[in-house]
C-alpha cells in the first residue's frame, strides 16, 4: 500500500517553499541587523519577530510534508543581498519579499487545485490568510515610511517611526499551534 499521499511534483514545490521561507527569514534578519547597526531598535525587533515568524512558516510546511509522507529537501538558501541605504529601502525590501512568498503559494494553491490534492489546497489556506496579512502590514508600513519623508526624513520623523514600528503588535505561535493536523 502507497503510504505517500502527495505527489512528487508537490512535494517538490513545497520543499522549495521552505526554502523560500528560510530565504526570507534570512532577509528579515539581515535587515535588523540594517536596523541595529542605524540605531533603529523598534524596526530591529519588528525584524527580528517576521525572521521567526518566516521560521514557524518553514517549520509548519516541513510537518505538512512529513505528516502526507514525503520527504522534506533542505536546500542551501542564497544571500539575501545587500543591506538598504535608508529606511525606504528597507520597507521596500519587505513587502518585495513578501510578494514574492504570496506568488509562489498561489502557484502550489493552484497546483494543488489541478492535481485534485483537497489535503493540500485545505492546508495551504493558512498560509494564504498569513499572507494576505503579510502585504498588508508591508504595505501599511511602506505608507507609514513615505508619510515621515521616506529616503529623507528627519531625525525626528525617523524617531517617532522606529518607536511606531517597535509598537506594531506581532504575535506568532510556535509551528504545533498552528498545525492542527500534528495533534
Amino acid at each position: 500500500m502507497n503510504t505517500i499521499r502527495i505527489s512528487k511534483t508537490l512535494q517538490k514545490t513545497l520543499n522549495d517553499q521552505i526554502t523560500l521561507e528560510a530565504f526570507s527569514a534570512q532577509i528579515y534578519l539581515m535587515l535588523a541587523c540594517w536596523a541595529d547597526e542605524n540605531q533603529l531598535d523598534g524596526v530591529k525587533d519588528f525584524m527580528m519577530k517576521h525572521s521567526q515568524e518566516e521560521r514557524v512558516h518553514m517549520a509548519k510546511i516541513i510537518e505538512y510534508v512529513q505528516e502526507r509522507g514525503g520527504t522534506v529537501k533542505i536546500d542551501a538558501i542564497a544571500n539575501p543581498g545587500p543591506q538598504p541605504k535608508n529606511i525606504l529601502e528597507c520597507f521596500q525590501a519587505v513587502l518585495k519579499q513578501e510578494i514574492e512568498n504570496t506568488e509562489s503559494i498561489y502557484k502550489i494553491v493552484k497546483m494543488s487545485m489541478d492535481e485534485e490534492d483537497w489535503a493540500t489546497w485545505n492546508f495551504l489556506q493558512w498560509l494564504v490568510a498569513e499572507q494576505r496579512e503579510e502585504e498588508k502590514l508591508a504595505l501599511d508600513l511602506l505608507d507609514k515610511v513615505k508619510l515621515a519623508g521616506g529616503a529623507n526624513m528627519s531625525d525626528a520623523a525617523k524617531f517617532d517611526l522606529n518607536k511606531t514600528i517597535g509598537n506594531t503588535k506581532q504575535e506568532f505561535p510556535i509551528a504545533d499551534q498552528i498545525n492542527p493536523l500534528a495533534e
